[in-house]
Protein backbone atom coordinates (compact mmCIF):
# COMPACT_ATOMS: atom_id res chain seq x y z
CA UNK A 1 0.00 0.00 0.00
CA UNK A 2 1.16 3.54 -0.78
CA UNK A 3 0.85 6.45 1.64
CA UNK A 4 0.75 10.16 0.94
CA UNK A 5 1.68 12.91 3.35
CA UNK A 6 -1.28 15.13 4.19
CA UNK A 7 0.67 18.25 3.16
CA UNK A 8 1.44 16.74 -0.26
CA UNK A 9 -2.23 15.87 -0.80
CA UNK A 10 -3.20 19.42 0.19
CA UNK A 11 -0.74 20.76 -2.41
CA UNK A 12 -2.30 18.53 -5.08
CA UNK A 13 -5.79 19.75 -4.19
CA UNK A 14 -4.72 23.42 -4.29
CA UNK A 15 -2.91 22.98 -7.63
CA UNK A 16 -5.86 21.13 -9.22
CA UNK A 17 -8.29 23.84 -8.08
CA UNK A 18 -5.99 26.60 -9.34
CA UNK A 19 -5.60 25.02 -12.79
CA UNK A 20 -9.32 24.11 -13.12
CA UNK A 21 -10.99 23.83 -15.64
CA UNK A 22 -7.75 22.53 -17.16
CA UNK A 23 -5.95 19.38 -16.09
CA UNK A 24 -3.10 19.68 -13.59
CA UNK A 25 -0.01 17.43 -13.83
CA UNK A 26 3.04 16.77 -11.67
CA UNK A 27 5.47 14.00 -10.84
CA UNK A 28 5.47 12.48 -7.36
CA UNK A 29 8.53 12.20 -5.18
CA UNK A 30 8.97 9.83 -2.27
CA UNK A 31 10.65 6.82 -0.74
CA UNK A 32 9.53 3.45 0.58
CA UNK A 33 6.02 3.86 -0.89
CA UNK A 34 5.52 7.19 0.92
CA UNK A 35 4.64 10.09 -1.39
CA UNK A 36 6.02 13.28 0.14
CA UNK A 37 6.56 15.83 -2.64
CA UNK A 38 5.45 17.19 -5.98
CA UNK A 39 8.08 17.50 -8.69
CA UNK A 40 6.81 20.18 -11.03
CA UNK A 41 8.08 20.10 -14.62
CA UNK A 42 7.19 22.33 -17.59
CA UNK A 43 3.83 21.22 -18.94
CA UNK A 44 0.96 22.41 -21.09
CA UNK A 45 -2.42 22.25 -19.36
CA UNK A 46 -5.60 21.87 -21.39
CA UNK A 47 -9.26 21.17 -20.69
CA UNK A 48 -8.96 17.47 -21.60
CA UNK A 49 -5.22 16.91 -21.68
CA UNK A 50 -1.87 17.72 -20.19
CA UNK A 51 1.39 17.47 -22.11
CA UNK A 52 4.90 17.25 -20.70
CA UNK A 53 8.31 16.45 -22.14
CA UNK A 54 9.92 13.42 -20.54
CA UNK A 55 13.37 14.73 -21.51
CA UNK A 56 12.81 17.66 -19.10
CA UNK A 57 12.14 15.35 -16.15
CA UNK A 58 15.17 15.11 -13.87
CA UNK A 59 16.78 11.71 -13.48
CA UNK A 60 15.91 11.31 -9.83
CA UNK A 61 15.32 7.92 -8.18
CA UNK A 62 12.96 9.61 -5.74
CA UNK A 63 10.43 10.19 -8.55
CA UNK A 64 8.00 7.34 -7.94
CA UNK A 65 5.05 8.31 -10.12
CA UNK A 66 2.68 10.97 -11.38
CA UNK A 67 -0.44 12.84 -10.41
CA UNK A 68 -2.94 14.63 -12.57
CA UNK A 69 -6.42 16.01 -12.24
CA UNK A 70 -9.55 15.42 -14.26
CA UNK A 71 -11.83 18.46 -14.47
CA UNK A 72 -14.83 16.13 -14.14
CA UNK A 73 -16.03 13.71 -11.50
CA UNK A 74 -14.42 10.82 -13.38
CA UNK A 75 -11.12 9.70 -11.86
CA UNK A 76 -10.46 6.56 -13.86
CA UNK A 77 -7.56 6.39 -16.31
CA UNK A 78 -8.10 6.96 -20.02
CA UNK A 79 -6.07 5.18 -22.70
CA UNK A 80 -3.75 8.21 -22.84
CA UNK A 81 -3.39 8.06 -19.04
CA UNK A 82 -2.43 4.38 -19.21
CA UNK A 83 0.18 5.15 -21.88
CA UNK A 84 1.59 7.87 -19.63
CA UNK A 85 1.65 5.59 -16.57
CA UNK A 86 4.07 3.23 -18.33
CA UNK A 87 6.65 5.98 -18.90
CA UNK A 88 7.80 6.77 -15.37
CA UNK A 89 7.05 5.54 -11.88
CA UNK A 90 5.06 2.86 -10.15
CA UNK A 91 2.19 4.83 -8.59
CA UNK A 92 -0.09 7.24 -10.40
CA UNK A 93 -2.78 9.40 -8.85
CA UNK A 94 -5.86 10.86 -10.50
CA UNK A 95 -7.95 13.39 -8.61
CA UNK A 96 -11.37 14.30 -9.98
CA UNK A 97 -13.44 17.43 -9.50
CA UNK A 98 -14.27 18.80 -6.86
CA UNK A 99 -10.75 17.75 -5.77
CA UNK A 100 -10.79 16.24 -2.32
CA UNK A 101 -9.77 12.99 -0.65
CA UNK A 102 -12.97 11.31 -1.85
CA UNK A 103 -12.09 11.95 -5.50
CA UNK A 104 -8.49 10.69 -5.32
CA UNK A 105 -7.56 7.28 -6.73
CA UNK A 106 -4.20 5.54 -7.06
CA UNK A 107 -3.15 3.16 -9.84
CA UNK A 108 -0.10 1.10 -10.73
CA UNK A 109 1.57 1.50 -14.11
CA UNK A 110 -0.84 -0.99 -15.71
CA UNK A 111 -3.96 0.84 -14.48
CA UNK A 112 -4.80 -1.49 -11.60
CA UNK A 113 -6.29 0.44 -8.69
CA UNK A 114 -4.12 0.62 -5.56
CA UNK A 115 -4.93 1.43 -1.96
CA UNK A 116 -3.60 4.74 -0.67
CA UNK A 117 -3.68 6.18 2.81
CA UNK A 118 -3.12 9.72 4.05
CA UNK A 119 -0.51 10.10 6.77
Amino acid sequence: MYSIKKETLESIIIAAKNIYPNEFFSFLGGENKIINELVIVPATYGDKFCLFRLDLVPHDPKIIGTVHSHPSIYNTPSKADLDSFRKKGKVHLIIGHPYDLNTLKAFDNTGKELEIQVI
